[in-house]
């Protein structure tokens, strides 16, 4: 690990986007993303995030453990590169489990998949008929995303003080 200030301030913002993606999503989804079962879920959900990427959750994931790693500056840009490669490889093998599923139990998925791509943002308006009728809720938001706060929180402070410690030594 090689800290700077610079890649502390930059890494630090990537991952606090990728918890606020998090936030955002899971204040519409709900508790049922926290599942590592088989996939599942009530509401086939289009609207915050899901109304720009299908799988904000995955996507806020990739930022925070990039700002991690570019906050720690441990073997930059290698590391980086390599946690984003497996990342991909990863989830897209879970997204394709899911999305066996959602083709199973949405009819409007197909519809849906049309407007809103998996990873790259789109911005073209979902017919309304297909729109979630989800209200955004923060307080379940927070709520779920405690233990990731926390973590976010507890790496930061460590590269931070292996920074300070460094560069008063």
């Amino acid at each position: 690990m090689k800290p700077v200030l610079i890649s502390i301030i930059a890494g630090l913002l990537i991952s606090l986007c990728g918890e606020i993606i998090r936030i955002w999503a899971v204040g519409y989804a709900g508790s049922e993303t926290r599942t590592t079962a088989e996939p599942g879920g009530s509401n086939l959900v289009t609207q915050g995030p899901y109304g720009i990427i299908r799988n904000p959750l995955y996507a806020g994931n990739i930022l925070i453990y990039t700002g991690a790693g570019i906050m720690s500056f441990a073997l930059f840009p290698y590391l980086q590169i390599a946690g984003l490669l497996y990342f991909i490889f990863q989830y897209y093998c879970i997204i394709v489990s899911e999305e066996v599923y959602l083709n199973k139990s949405f009819r409007s998925y197909e519809i849906y998949k049309k407007y809103v791509n998996r990873f790259f943002p789109s911005f073209k308006k979902i017919p309304d008929d297909i729109k979630s009728k989800l209200e955004f809720d923060i307080k379940a938001g927070l709520k779920s995303e405690k233990r990731s706060l926390q973590a976010l929180f507890l790496v930061s402070l460590i590269i931070i003080i292996y920074f300070v410690y460094s560069i008063t030594k």
